[in-house]
């Protein structure tokens, strides 16, 4: 038996009988206290051949420390196949040390340099983007299930702060939308106005600006320019909280971070972005009748035309588009968010990602409506 106390603030003490240990720990065990004692317990539960036994039913303080040397324990009794179990552990120190992640303690092995070791790479490669595929598919499955509660208890939303996103991500994006669709409508009706009039056609350039505004060019802007504006401030503004701990402090608290951080912002995109969209649209055709305006056509010929080429079902097309790009934006910013991993450089390579991957989806769901609405002739 051994009983000489490493620390003031903690004391340890051994038992050996029949091939069991059982280390006891009272105290507290800080961060000297643990510096100090770690190497004894180590090395004594490393000792143990049929049972380990942490008896920690004197422990008033538990730091991170603390934690670290009760997993390591645990770690050196695996390593010898011996069964271990911590006793006495006080439930507030139980749950977080029941909450920490064993497998990201773990160092990642290194293939040896050699012959063939490609085969090893491309099964690493597989692997990980499998995992990959696997949580994406969790966090959409998240995302849905908290929607669907949502709907069913609408008071769950906290109405002041989904307004905040609201007014981050919509409102304060209406000039460069504005911009932006207003130009993209210039710059079709000059592209198309000179080879138009050749055939003496130049007035259809109001149906060709306003079909493909409201058909494509105005959700697709509105989806990209959110995407770069919006959805990198939600990779942005979570991965900040991953890095800073406050993720894993919701998760201490019984919150789940996909419910309590992505779905208000999941739904604040698919409600601006058909409201952009729409905006987007009369901005931009309204710059293609300035153009109009500037080559001498009549304001009423103009609206006449465009009152003929434009039916409820063209704008309609674009709002049912709007409402995937912004649910498939901001899901993409908050779920790179929460990828992040340590360090500033991490939260760059979420926004990165982010925004990358934000607007290649965005372009493939808009292939996909094109042959959709071929298909229906929609």
């Amino acid at each position: 038996m051994q009983g000489d106390p490493p620390t003031e603030s903690v004391s340890l003490r051994v038992e050996h009988g029949g091939g069991d240990v059982v280390i006891r720990l009272r105290g507290r065990l800080d961060d000297d206290a643990v510096a100090r004692c770690w190497k004894q317990a180590t090395s004594e539960a490393a000792r143990a051949e049929n049972h380990l036994t942490v008896d920690c039913r004197g422990v008033d303080y538990c730091g991170g420390a603390g934690f670290a040397m009760l997993v390591a324990l645990e770690k050196a009794a695996k390593e010898s196949r011996v069964p271990v179990r911590i006793e006495g552990l006080a439930p507030k120190f139980r749950d977080m040390f029941d909450a920490v992640d064993r497998r990201k303690l773990e160092q990642p092995r290194t293939p040896e340099r050699g012959h063939g070791n490609w085969v090893a790479d491309i099964g690493g490669a597989v692997a990980m983007r499998t995992g990959e595929w696997v949580q994406e598919t969790e966090f959409v499955g998240e995302v849905t299930a908290g929607l669907v509660s949502l709907g069913r208890h609408p008071r769950r939303l906290r109405l002041r702060e989904w307004w905040l996103i609201v007014e981050k991500a919509g409102t304060n994006a209406l000039p460069i939308v504005a911009l932006i669709s207003f130009l993209m409508g210039m710059i079709m009706a000059f592209q198309a106005a000179m080879p138009m009039r050749q055939f003496g056609v130049d007035i259809f350039v109001v149906n060709l600006v306003a079909l493909s505004i409201s058909r494509e060019l105005g959700p697709l802007m509105t989806a990209i320019v959110l995407a770069g504006r919006s959805g990198s401030a939600f990779a942005a503004e979570i991965g900040t909280m991953k890095v800073n701990e406050e993720v894993a402090a919701l998760t201490t608290m019984g919150l789940e971070p996909v419910r309590f951080l992505a779905v208000p912002r999941v739904l604040a995109g698919v409600v601006v972005t058909p409201v952009l969209t729409v905006y987007a649209m009369v901005i931009g055709i309204a710059g293609g009748l300035f153009v109009m305006l500037l080559l001498g056509f009549p304001l009423a010929a103009l609206t006449n035309q465009l009152a003929g080429s434009l039916g409820a079902d063209d704008v309609l097309a674009g709002l049912i588009k709007s409402v995937f790009f912004g649910a498939v934006v901001a899901g993409v910013g908050c779920m790179r968010g929460l990828q992040t991993g340590a360090g500033a450089a991490a939260v760059g390579d979420s926004t990165t990602r982010s925004v990358v991957t934000g607007i290649f989806l965005v372009v493939v769901l808009d292939a996909i409506f094109a042959v959709v609405y071929y298909q229906l002739d929609f």
